[in-house]
């Protein structure tokens, strides 16, 4: 949400649902050098948990991957869920910084769903407003302050130094999509539990969703559908996806309705982004997660919405040796929000 101190040296921190990522990177250039990338698996409940002693053991987990990673830095960028995170893009009249500040503060009781006095607040002008060239668009985002202190407390009991809390989708769109490009690009990145949806013009977030359906859902269909269990369920989905063509299109009939719930959200989002930028249409979705990681999702998505589909790399702004480019591709969806925290410039 904005720097709490300066530090020259960082690394980003995505504390996800079913994993933990660490990624550190060095140089200020566009594109920067890895240096160290990690990641541990964790139990669900453990991360959902507000229990003392379940935040204990997440800490611990956190501490051991830092070691076993060798980060040369305490200081941290740390993504926030994007279920924890209320983010609008709002109209405002031009005015100078200090009077905006005022008036953005002024109107952000009735703008975000938590009390001011128990939020953290942050906002940036993103540009002209596409309905009133009068007015301004500012993105706003808050978070409740509990959860900010409770993980600053978690994280800072195992000696870590928290320069920037950052919600995960701003870090998504800085690490797989062009600053520079002028056109909307949406992101659709898929969790175990939900789904983050950004749709972004020049780099900048213009729409932001969590959607509550992921690959768990996708997964317990299968499993129902098909009469098998979980895990069996898992590894059919994520082999066979939705290939008309495996296994007579069992799992492909087993998952489309699940599936198709996520698509009617993502086409939901992109006619309420049209109505309000009409004359920039999405060209292009970028998938990441279990999007990408699901044989045949991307191409359903191409076919559904007549929109190029590319899968998402989140070591596009970052150089490694040419020798662990499969094992970095490899686990490229994974990385994309730890990536983009540890692409943050000072």
């Amino acid at each position: 949400m904005g720097l709490l101190t300066g530090a020259s040296s960082f690394f980003g921190l995505d504390i996800g649902t079913t994993a933990v990522r660490v990624v550190q990177l060095r140089g200020s250039a566009p594109v920067k050098t890895l240096t160290r990338y990690a990641y541990v698996p964790v139990d669900s409940k453990l991360v959902l948990s507000d229990s003392k002693t379940d935040q204990q053991r997440l800490a611990q987990v956190i501490r051991e991957l830092i070691e076993q990673s060798g980060m040369t830095t305490r200081n941290v960028a740390v993504g926030i869920p994007s279920q924890k995170v209320f983010t609008a893009v709002v109209d405002f009249d031009r005015l100078p910084p200090s009077e905006l500040a005022k008036a953005i503060r002024y109107q952000a009781d009735s703008l975000i769903p938590t009390p001011l006095e128990k939020s953290k607040m942050d906002w940036a002008i993103i540009g002209d407003s596409p309905k009133d060239k009068t007015k301004v668009e500012v993105l706003l985002s808050s978070v409740e302050n509990d959860f900010i202190e409770q993980r600053l407390d978690m994280l800072e009991s195992i000696g870590l130094e928290v320069i920037a809390f950052e919600p995960d989708n701003l870090a998504l769109t800085r690490a797989l999509i062009a600053g520079d490009s002028s056109q909307a690009q949406m992101v659709l990145d898929m969790g175990s539990r939900s789904s983050d949806l950004v749709v972004t013009v020049g780099g900048a977030p213009r729409l932001t969703r969590s959607i509550p359906t992921g690959a768990e859902a996708i997964v317990r269909s299968a499993a129902q559908n098909l009469n098998i269990d979980d895990q069996q369920a898992r590894q059919f989905v994520f082999k066979f996806g939705l290939s008309r063509d495996k296994l007579e299109g069992r799992i492909y009939d087993a998952v489309t309705s699940t599936v198709d719930i996520l698509t009617s959200e993502v086409d939901k989002s992109i006619k309420f982004f049209q109505s309000r930028y009409a004359d920039t249409p999405v060209t292009r979705i970028v998938v990441t997660g279990g999007a990408s990681a699901l044989p045949e999702f991307p191409l359903y998505l191409a076919n559904k919405f007549g929109i190029e589909v590319e899968i998402g790399n989140a070591w596009r702004n970052v150089s490694f040796s040419p020798d662990r480019q499969n094992e970095q591709l490899a686990v490229s969806n994974h990385f994309g929000v730890a990536a983009g925290l540890a692409e943050r410039s000072e």
